[in-house]
């Protein structure tokens, strides 16, 4: 079974073996190779040692999103929130469930977050310490520009956080490059095509421990996790470890390696382009112009047809192998295309095919979305 979601992603069999193994996570051998996967990590965002590290926290992107709020940003201190879709809103939930205060800064689901509106927010409203920013907007496919967003920032002297869970490993990103950013986090079950149940954040240290006991909780505290490495050693976790995981993460990993990123990359964006040409030759019509859809997620406005449910859809497609998502976070009736993981043009060209049967068994001949569908801003 093919997974056409933006994560967990389809995994390469090399990936899968590493799981299966028993490990003791206190093993000094198992502890060298933690230490390591940590430093490829920090090498691939652009992480210069000493000044940055890269922090593992057990769970998913969401738990390094609240740990990254929750360190970094005081209670009651302002952090500016673009809300470019269903993930930026939830991280202002998180935020303001933490006791911070979120401003939030509208950008219409269609659109690109302005770096100048961003500007513009933060010279009004100068108690505003920190941008929350995410890369790669999963519920509507669009990549936002964050260095620009952060230079924007540091000109007025604030700091970013930056959401990074459906970027890393394919999008570039260089932290060194971005003096801004207190923390970059992001997940091991996407472009990085690991296994889910762990989230790494790299983060500047000196802004770390200056953020000591700020965090309000034991387990999301970045500040703690960064002591608890630097005198225990980067081998080893305060709490149980999902090693297993890790392993995964570390073939994963030499696979990334093999490829390099700007080739994977390039074969997202070639898995987006025969999928968006592909719905559009059965009828369909993608969510984003094409100038502006990014290679990690395809949203696909749903046929307007009285047969046409999005769960109907998704069990249609299951006898041809593939699963997709059982939900859309557009604010119009859509359907998901993932297009990451370990896949490439030969599985796009098969789902495009059975994406066509899947609509003739569900009887769907006339599937155009609505005219409404079509111009929703």
């Amino acid at each position: 079974m093919i997974l056409l979601i933006p994560g967990p992603v389809t995994t390469h069999p090399e990936v899968k073996a590493a799981l299966l193994q028993d490990i003791a996570p206190w093993d000094n051998d198992w502890g060298h190779r933690l230490a390591v996967v940590r430093q490829r990590l920090l090498a691939l965002a652009g992480g210069v040692s000493g000044r940055h590290a890269a922090l593992l926290l057990q769970g998913c992107g969401h738990f390094a999103a609240e740990a990254a709020v929750r360190t970094f940003v005081p209670r009651g201190g302002k952090v500016l929130v673009p809300i470019t879709g269903n993930y930026a809103e939830r991280f202002a939930r998180l935020a303001h469930e933490a006791g911070r205060t979120v401003v939030r800064l509208s950008v219409g689901p269609k659109e690109r977050a302005s770096p100048a509106a961003v500007a513009r927010a933060l010279a009004a409203d100068p108690t505003i310490g920190h941008v929350a920013m995410v890369y790669s907007e999963t519920s509507s496919g669009i990549v936002h520009d964050i260095a620009a967003i952060g230079r924007e920032a540091a000109a007025l002297g604030r700091r970013t956080l930056v959401d990074a869970v459906s970027a890393f490993g394919a999008l570039p990103l260089d932290i060194a490059a971005m003096p801004e950013a207190d923390a970059v986090f992001f997940t091991s079950n996407k472009c990085l095509e690991g296994m889910p149940g762990l989230s790494a954040i790299v983060v500047d240290t000196a802004r770390t421990a200056a953020c000591a006991a700020q965090a309000e909780s034991w387990s999301l505290d970045l500040a703690d996790i960064l002591r608890h490495g630097q005198t225990s050693g980067w081998g080893s976790f305060r709490f149980t470890p999902p090693a297993q995981v890790v392993e995964a993460l570390a073939a994963a990993l030499d696979r990334l390696d093999s490829e390099s990123r700007p080739a994977r990359l390039a074969r997202y964006e070639a898995n987006m382009r025969t999928l968006y040409h592909g719905v559009q030759r059965h009828g369909l019509t993608p969510c984003l112009p094409e100038a502006i859809q990014g290679p990690i997620v395809l949203n696909v406005h749903a046929p307007e047809h009285a047969n046409w449910t999005l769960q109907g859809f998704v069990d249609a497609l299951k006898p041809e192998g593939f699963v997709i998502s059982n939900f859309h976070n557009t604010p119009w009736p859509s359907f998901r295309l993932g297009c990451i993981g370990a896949i490439g043009k030969s599985e796009m060209e098969q789902a495009v095919t059975a994406i066509g049967r899947a609509l003739d068994r569900m009887g769907i001949v006339q599937r155009q979305a609505g005219t409404a569908q079509r111009q929703a801003a």
